[in-house]
């Protein structure tokens, strides 16, 4: 598994992925990738999904395999994966890499602006 990032999972969040996995039947097999907003804002948000697909394992725990695509595990460098429940339901939540900003909704985030500038004048 890559070690160019930290990317944290709450215990929550792994035992979601695992009940989410199994019910999908991909035991132990999901997948994390990153849905950029189509306003221009720079805005992205967290798709998980059963299996696979196509990605590179970025995470192992409580015996499920975290998987995303290899194009997109820098925008994982920071981040933290939760998830919360209530007698409404549920859902996963981000909490953002540094020089960064939450969503309201909890699942998406964006760069700053100071910082997304500094980060592609390298």
């Amino acid at each position: 598994m890559s070690k160019r990032f930290t990317l944290t999972i709450t215990s929550a969040a792994a035992a979601e992925l695992t009940r989410q996995a199994a019910f999908a039947g991909k035991p132990g097999l999901m997948h994390l990738d990153f849905l950029e907003d189509s306003s221009g804002e720079g805005w992205f948000h967290i798709r998980l999904q059963p299996g696979q697909n196509d990605g590179v394992p970025v995470a192992r725990i409580d015996g499920v395999t975290l998987y995303a695509p290899e194009g997109q595990l820098e925008l994982l460098s920071g981040l933290s994966l939760n998830y919360y429940g209530d007698l409404s339901g549920g859902g996963f939540v981000i909490t953002p890499p540094d020089h960064s900003e939450s969503c309201s909704c909890g699942s998406g985030f964006r760069y700053l602006e100071k910082s997304r500038s500094q980060k592609n004048s390298h």
